[in-house]
């Protein structure tokens, strides 16, 4: 199974428009350098919260790797991604521990709360759902994190208390 690794936050909307020049420090840092491709993209999801299309053919232009090239490196690794992801990323563990304490049924549960399908964000911005390979937590299976706090011993119904909750304080914050 792949392991989608993110951003913490995302920084940019995917109709927002990138302020390319504030990739400009890190081509000068990394001009000439051999095997830069891949610090410049983390550069550039460190700042946008994901890769923006626009972001490729200025790297192109700047390194003179094929855009084709690019995109090839950026959608092999997994912690690489094209679009955003949500304010709260809901990382759901299918390791073989939580598999067998069914995990599935936390994931169908927060499909079903979430109205959203396994590595989609919700219309709001405020979850992407993602199943991922472990979290090494095994002896608190089934496991869920939400961003940095982790979640155990859930069944469905607990993981979408949990999700209404988040919802519910972020629902205050922003009052």
């Amino acid at each position: 199974m792949r392991i989608n690794r993110i951003a913490s936050t995302p920084l940019l909307q995917q109709n927002e428009e990138p302020d390319l020049l504030a990739l400009q420090p890190y081509f000068e840092k990394y001009k000439n350098k051999h095997g830069s491709l891949i610090p410049l993209l983390q550069a550039t999801q460190e700042l946008y919260g994901f890769l923006p299309e626009k972001s490729f053919q200025l790297i192109s232009s700047e390194t003179g790797v094929p855009v084709a090239d690019i995109y090839g490196v950026a959608t092999f690794y997994a912690q690489f991604r094209l679009k955003p992801v949500g304010k709260n990323i809901v990382k759901v563990c299918h390791g073989t521990a939580c598999h067998v304490q069914n995990a599935n049924a936390l994931t169908d549960a927060l499909k079903d709360e979430l109205l959203v399908k396994d590595g989609e964000t919700t219309p709001d911005g405020l979850f992407t759902l993602e199943s991922v390979a472990c979290l090494g937590c095994c002896s608190l299976a089934p496991v869920m994190m939400i961003g940095e706090n982790t979640y155990g011993k859930l069944n469905g119904k607990a993981a979408v208390r949990i999700i209404r909750d988040v919802k519910n304080q972020s629902a205050s914050a922003n009052k």
